[in-house]
């Protein structure tokens, strides 16, 4: 091709016409376009000047297959509703960014088996180097799932056994320290708005709220059940307002903490004169809520460091990590909390 003709209708532009209208090789122009550093600057700015009159774009896929790697890293999750599953894939997004990767989300609408197995067979068809679970149900029971094999995986948020990797926060730890954060104020117990049947990180939280409460030798009330809403927090708070025995609450997330805060204010019950409330994940607002809400914090940063950490540790066939990363949680005290209020 000569300079000022153009390109036949129907035919893609090819790194051989860029090297015609440039006057250089096909191999120069392959240099270029991956920025390789042994090309003259001159020589460079022909090339992308050609590159920009055709309208050339590098082939990254033909280039991936190649090299037999993508920069891609697939990300399966059922939903971004929920706090920890939006600040965990930020950070993911954000450190993979780091390590030269992007992500793509493969969005599950329906969490079964099948609905899953969908998702690796999409990301297949998009070219990703591994993948990250995020599932938070009893779907990726290591009984229950299959998946692919050969694929690069880490899990995130589930009870995955020994057959894959996984990267959680210590949900147990941090249960037990916001009830025994209310026991030591001095309340009798604690009662407890836990979150969807269905999910790990609220069946985990549950079980150490009644273990930690056994261990002490305290009465086990009733849960309530929510499901992470604040409006869920705000049906249990009436139910809870109308126990007098109710001193202290333990809530499984900060969203259904905040229903439970304007259930006890309209039923009259001040916090935490009355009632101490304690959530879970610390979101951004919690030190805005009125009272500024003691709650138990998750590392989602370093959720999502691990879980790239871990992911890419596979990719390069370098040394695994330890089958199970636990992420620490700390307790961060606020006005939300304070001993009981003796008559």
């Amino acid at each position: 091709m000569t300079p000022g003709r153009t390109r036949r209708p129907g035919r893609g532009v090819s790194m051989a016409d860029v090297a015609r209208l440039a006057g250089v090789s096909s191999q120069t122009v392959s240099r270029v376009s991956t920025g390789h550093p042994g090309v003259v600057e001159s020589t460079r700015l022909q090339v992308l000047t050609a590159m920009q009159q055709l309208g050339y774009r590098p082939n990254s896929a033909a280039r991936a297959l190649k090299r037999g790697e993508f920069r891609t890293l697939g990300v399966i999750l059922f939903t971004l509703a929920t706090t920890g599953n939006s600040r965990t894939v930020e950070a993911i997004a954000g450190y993979a960014a780091k390590e030269g990767y992007a992500i793509t989300l493969i969005p599950v609408a329906v969490p079964t088996q099948d609905g899953v197995l969908g998702a690796f067979s999409r990301l297949g068809e998009l070219a990703v180097d591994g993948i990250i679970v995020i599932m938070e149900v009893h779907l990726l029971d290591a009984a229950n799932l299959n998946l692919p094999p050969g694929v690069q995986v880490v899990v995130v948020d589930s009870d995955a056994g020994d057959r894959y990797p996984v990267v959680d926060t210590d949900q147990a730890d941090g249960a037990r320290q916001a009830v025994r954060h209310l026991l030591e104020l001095g309340h009798e117990t604690v009662w407890h708005v836990t979150g969807p049947a269905e999910s790990f990180a609220s069946e985990r939280r549950t079980q150490a709220w009644r273990r930690t409460l056994l261990e002490a030798g305290r009465a086990v009330p009733p849960v309530q059940r929510g499901d992470w809403s604040a409006e869920s927090g705000y049906r249990a708070g009436l139910t809870l307002a109308a126990e007098p025995a109710c001193t202290a609450v333990f809530a499984a997330n900060d969203q259904m903490a905040l229903g439970l805060l304007r259930a006890f204010h309209e039923r009259g019950r001040t916090v935490p004169q009355d009632v101490s409330i304690v959530g879970f994940d610390d979101i951004p607002d919690a030190g805005s809520f009125i009272p500024p809400l003691t709650t138990v914090h998750q590392d989602f940063a370093e959720v999502g460091r691990r879980c790239v950490q871990g992911l890419l540790r596979q990719i390069r066939n370098e040394p695994e990590g330890p089958g199970t990363v636990l992420v620490p949680t700390r307790l961060v005290l606020r006005a939300s909390t304070a001993p009981p209020h003796r008559a």
